[in-house]
């Protein structure tokens, strides 16, 4: 049950997700349809064998959890957004300059490939939020630890401070991640708890 108690800890069901926005699943599944919100970081197929004085009774359902972030971002198009892309793409380039490292441009094709990535949900699973600003520092940080560890060389002690910086912020944006993904993850990856 540890999984479940990270999901209710971290992440929105459906249900919470409509009723933070006010909204039904029907818009829900017009935005997600339409490739302008993001799909569930999680769904459960659950099945109930219950037996009671009453006899035995089973059912099935499909649980989605979503990100907490996106109560801001289903908003956003339930007022109207009229360019998530672009929104998205501003929004990551403003977390990128905002960042205390540099180091990572968001280029046309890289946007392309994180939107891609936030659409299906991926960044919902693995960034705090799973909002642009998250998912910018994520992968700046991993470019720079990457970029001051790849060869194994020795660091110097400006180098030393760049990459606990990075660790930091790369600790900020990341998800605690579900019990079962966190010896996979990116925190496991880079040297975080």
């Amino acid at each position: 049950m540890e999984l479940l108690d990270y999901l209710h800890t971290h992440f929105l069901t459906r249900a919470q997700l409509l009723a933070a926005c006010a909204t039904d699943g029907a818009r829900l599944d017009v935005f997600t349809a339409a490739g302008t919100m993001p799909a569930p970081s999680y769904r459960l197929n659950v099945r109930i064998d219950c037996t009671s004085f009453f006899g035995e009774h089973a059912e099935a359902h499909a649980l989605d959890w979503y990100a907490v972030g996106y109560v801001d971002w289903l908003r956003m198009l339930l007022e109207g957004e009229p360019d998530p892309y672009g929104r998205f793409a501003a929004r990551y380039r403003a977390a990128l300059e905002a960042l205390p490292l540099s180091g990572l441009e968001a280029a046309d094709a890289h946007l392309r490939s994180e939107w891609r990535h936030f659409l299906a949900g991926t960044y919902g699973l693995c960034t705090r939020s799973g909002l642009p600003e998250d998912i910018a520092a994520k992968e700046l940080a991993i470019h720079v630890i990457r970029a001051l560890t790849d060869d194994g060389r020795p660091l110097d002690a400006g180098e030393r401070e760049r990459l606990a910086e990075a660790r930091a912020l790369l600790d900020r944006a990341s998800s605690p991640f579900a019990p079962h993904e966190r010896a996979r993850s990116s925190r496991a990856r880079y040297g975080l708890k």
